[in-house]
């Protein structure tokens, strides 16, 4: 496929999982795309399990990729938001299809898996 932000992709899904790939980056597009724009405290909130380090460096990533836009306004104490850009928003549709994937997975061949665990007891 070629380079792209100096990096090296094979193919165009290898690029979009490297995009939006990871335990985080979907949690926090999901938010800033269902939720609106949100302060990093708020972020941390609405994910208690990822680190302070983490979220920032997360954050940054989706930002280096134009998924996300940082604004700063000049106040003080500083004050920084996140909201998606238009790429971001681009991809709450398949953000979308991959949370409904998951809830009929979840709904069936996890269901499934169960009863017959229990009949096998």
């Amino acid at each position: 496929m070629g380079h792209v932000c100096e990096k090296t992709y094979n193919c165009e899904k290898e690029l979009t999982l490297a995009i939006i790939g990871g335990k985080w980056k979907m949690l926090i597009m999901w938010h800033l795309g269902k939720e609106g724009t949100k302060r990093f405290s708020e972020l941390r909130t609405l994910i208690p399990d990822i680190t302070q380090r983490m979220l920032v460096n997360q954050l940054r990533e989706l930002e280096a990729d134009s998924i996300v836009h940082r604004e700063v306004y000049p106040v003080v104490p500083p004050k920084v938001e996140y909201s998606l850009t238009e790429q971001g928003e681009s991809l709450m549709p398949i953000l979308e299809s991959m949370y409904e994937w998951g809830k009929n997975y979840r709904e069936t061949v996890i269901k499934d898996q169960t009863i017959i665990n229990e009949a096998i007891r």
